[in-house]
């Protein structure tokens, strides 16, 4: 009989989700387990750390036509929307045939926190998991169903951050 996958959640409004997210990526890769990190509200960057999990044998998919509101405060929600259905569907078919064991979702509660999908949608996706996928959840806001639905959460507080003193984001460090 094979294990339940649980659910990690990394959320709050501090530094560090992702981070947290790829380094239990590369734990899990060491392990010879199978992965897919999917990201949301972010675009492909041939610099950044995917091109090393891809090196690594990590499967990665950005969806990148699914943009932020908060950065991009005119796009269409509606879009948004249909972009999502889009993405969960491409995920729905990668999880129906491909064997994972770990699954990350990058930014994904910023996908109910900035409105762009209902938090019922995020849980009943959420919910179809398969039984065995161990799933990791990034993103600020994580709600009360989405916390509830976990089994680990991990809150990351905002304390202090170079970028209060003015600091731009450093390649390499922040991006």
């Amino acid at each position: 009989m094979s294990e339940r996958g649980l659910v990690h959640v990394y959320t709050g409004e501090g530094k560090g989700k992702t981070t947290a997210a790829l380094g239990l990526a590369i734990r899990a890769k060491s392990r010879n387990k199978k992965i897919l990190f999917a990201q949301f509200l972010k675009e492909r960057d041939a610099y950044s750390e995917l091109s090393l999990l891809e090196q690594m044998g990590i499967k990665t998919v950005v969806f990148d036509a699914i943009k932020s509101p908060f950065f991009h405060p005119s796009i269409d929600k509606a879009l948004l929307r249909q972009e999502t259905r889009k993405a969960f569907d491409k995920l729905r078919d990668i999880l129906s045939t491909e064997p994972l064991d770990l699954v990350v979702l990058d930014e994904f509660i910023c996908l109910v926190s900035e409105d762009i999908i209902s938090e019922d949608e995020a849980v009943t996706f959420l919910e179809r998991k398969p039984d065995s996928l161990e799933l990791v959840l990034t993103g600020r806001g994580a709600t009360e169903k989405i916390v509830a639905l976990a089994d680990y959460v991990t809150y990351m507080k905002h304390i202090k951050h170079p970028y209060d003193k003015g600091i731009r984001a450093r390649k390499g460090i922040e991006i």
